[in-house]
């Protein structure tokens, strides 16, 4: 730890004080998650590689994986308990953003305005998949939390990249073993085959994006640790998910 920064334990209730930039990672969270599933889920873009050719892919998997290092970085420097209320607060924000896309998609438009198709191709997502989506998120990230901030505790803070990397590798791989076949088994055009192959390269470029953006969550992470004073450590810390109380 740096000098001016505080190890703090999460036992000892930190839920009281004052941090600085805390609202600041929270919005960038939820924003994130908002975006990645309103621009980037629809659309399966495409990327030339070589030896390989053409190889399409979904393009939110470019920015959707920011939200799992900003959760890294808000179990890293805050605890799991402000991390929890954020992905509450970004699950709550996912749920809302579905019932509004449905209720908008669902009135009747005026006959003058003709993009109603072309809305509906945007917006009016399947709700299998919204579901799907939904639960994957909720699931992942908490176990992503719980991961990193355990691994913290074990390795007494530590080789920040094992525990970013590693919280990624198993909060992901919950993501996508409930999302794919949530969304797709048995869907018209998925075999079997398809969403196994899919689930893992998925995963595979999301752990990906976590390890090369390393460097940058540890920029981060400097940072806001000598903003905010803390670095806390969840011993004694009670991981059930099923709680706001900080």
């Amino acid at each position: 730890m740096g000098m001016g920064v505080e190890r703090v334990v999460a036992s000892r209730d930190v839920g009281h004080g004052a941090f600085r930039w805390f609202d600041f990672v929270m919005a960038a969270f939820v924003t994130i998650l908002l975006l990645s599933n309103v621009i980037g889920a629809g659309k399966v873009a495409v990327i030339t590689l070589p030896l390989v050719g053409q190889w399409p892919f979904g393009a939110g998997i470019l920015f959707f994986p920011l939200s799992y290092v900003i959760g890294d970085v808000l179990t890293e420097v805050y605890g799991y308990a402000r991390a929890r209320r954020v992905i509450w607060a970004g699950t709550v924000a996912l749920l809302f953003m579905a019932f509004m896309s449905w209720v908008v998609v669902k009135l009747p438009p005026a006959p003058s305005w003709t993009n109603q198709a072309a809305y509906e191709v945007i917006f009016g997502q399947v709700r299998r998949i919204v579901f799907a989506s939904i639960c994957a998120f909720w699931a992942g990230e908490f176990a992503n939390a719980f991961v990193m901030a355990r691994m913290k505790v074990w390795t007494g803070g530590r080789h920040l990249w094992l525990r970013t990397i590693g919280s990624t590798v198993i909060g992901q791989g919950v993501d996508s073993l409930i999302f794919y076949p949530l969304a797709f088994w048995g869907a018209e055009g998925w075999t079997t085959h398809l969403v196994v192959v899919v689930l893992f390269t998925q995963w595979a470029l999301k752990v990906g994006w976590e390890v090369l953006l390393t460097p940058v969550t540890y920029l981060i992470v400097g940072f806001l640790k000598r903003a905010e004073g803390v670095d806390v450590f969840d011993e004694g810390t009670d991981f059930t998910p099923f709680r706001a109380k900080v």
